[in-house]
């Protein structure tokens, strides 16, 4: 069990993991636009912010995802000297 559970968190970190995440995180982009729209229709200010802070969270965790296949990147780089 210990087993498959470390090789899980290795495919999390992994450059394959990390390209699921973030499509995992893109996900909900259709759903946040589709959102927007409608609370841009209906004059929802509310429902806007609710909107602009969902669309920053799935900004900031893509920035983050993508910092990280970069460290991984750049890992392998110094790896090989």
């Amino acid at each position: 069990m210990s087993s498959k559970l470390q090789k899980a968190k290795g495919f999390k970190k992994s450059r394959a993991g990390l390209y699921f995440s973030i499509a995992g995180s893109l996900i909900g982009v259709p759903g946040t636009v589709k959102r927007a729209k409608e609370a841009r229709k209906e004059g929802d200010t509310l429902q806007l912010i609710d909107v602009a802070v969902s669309a920053a969270g799935i900004v900031t965790g893509v920035v983050l995802l993508v910092r990280e296949l970069r460290r991984l990147d750049s890992d392998d780089i110094l790896a090989d000297d």
